[in-house]
């Protein structure tokens, strides 16, 4: 009678005696490791992000206090004899219309750039991202005027739409169209019409954020709906915007965020013409501390500051939310 000894290989089951595979740890101890390598790579960003950030909160926490302590004074230039002024400039700011007409002319122009974005960016995204022919001269061509300065872009763009010698009119007049020559920064209709033109030509970086995620679809779904007999314009539509939500996400964002430093947009093309109609908020704070007639308005121009930082503060969080909120 002989007996049978088995023995058992280090990696394999008792019960099936098959290899179980390499040794795993618990969850509990890989969550902690994961948390220690986290905070050892932590200290080494916090040391070289740390003059940057010192230096950015020191800027931003004394324009804050700045502008909370100038906002209730009176108070010119000169910053001598400020006298306390309460509330008052802040009532001031909000019972004036041209300062709501800013506001709303702010957030007009960002949705005019939204709309062109999310569909005239998108579709020449596509057509650029497909092979179309010369498609890096188009690419420098929407994308210099993104580039370039915008006070200088808005310098041209101004000397192009002048009445008399304005290179916009004058095209119109050798073309025999010389009845659609306007006054453009005279005419409130032609004035909206000349800042919605200027913004249809800065969608260069919206373009450049829908071609850097085009490379990243997964082109078997378009194989499919290809397959299935879908158009291309359903194609696009039903399939590839959808597709790219997060990126519509980040041009809304952006371009809400940017629509309050279009001081030098509006500034150096139309100066906010006729009478304030197509200012914004930085040429109404601007016509605030460097007005016409009279003096300064310090105390008045800082307390509209605080209002408009608010607003853009609320309108990114408000959008931020919705975002959130769809599917």
């Amino acid at each position: 009678m002989s007996t049978h000894t088995s023995t058992v290989r280090p990696g394999a089951t008792l019960a099936e005696g098959r290899p179980a595979g390499p040794a795993t740890q618990p969850p509990r101890r890989r969550s902690a490791a994961a948390r220690r390598l986290r905070r050892r790579a932590l200290i080494p960003a916090l040391c070289f992000l740390a003059p940057m950030l010192a230096l950015y909160g020191v800027y931003y926490l004394y324009a804050f206090v700045f502008l909370g302590q100038t906002s209730r004074e009176n108070v010119d230039l000169s910053f001598s004899g400020a006298t306390d002024a309460g509330w008052r400039n802040f009532r001031l700011v909000l019972t004036d219309p041209l300062f709501w007409k800013s506001i709303e002319n702010n957030l007009l122009f960002a949705a005019v750039q939204i709309a062109v974005a999310l569909t005239l960016g998108f579709f020449l995204a596509v057509s650029l991202s497909s092979g179309v022919r010369f498609r890096r001269f188009f690419y420098i061509a929407f994308l210099l005027p993104s580039l370039v300065p915008l006070s200088l872009f808005a310098t041209v763009f101004g000397q192009m739409i002048q009445t008399n010698g304005g290179a916009l009119n004058q095209t119109l007049s050798d073309l025999g169209l010389a009845s659609l020559a306007q006054d453009w920064t005279g005419s409130p209709t032609a004035a909206y019409v000349a800042v919605f033109l200027l913004l249809t030509y800065l969608i260069g970086l919206p373009i450049m954020y829908y071609t850097s995620d085009l490379t990243m679809v997964n082109t078997a779904v378009l194989e499919a709906a290809q397959i299935d007999g879908a158009r291309t314009g359903q194609m696009l539509r039903l399939v590839l915007f959808p597709m790219l939500r997060t990126t519509h996400k980040t041009v809304i964002l952006s371009v809400l965020l940017g629509s309050f430093r279009w001081f030098e947009l509006i500034y150096f093309s139309t100066g906010g013409q006729p009478s304030g109609g197509t200012g914004i908020a930085g040429t109404y704070i601007y016509g605030q501390m460097f007005p016409s007639t009279g003096s300064a308005e310090i105390g008045y121009a800082s307390a509209a500051s605080v209002i408009v930082l608010l607003i853009a503060i609320a309108v990114s969080a408000v959008n931020v939310l919705v975002q959130r909120r769809r599917p």
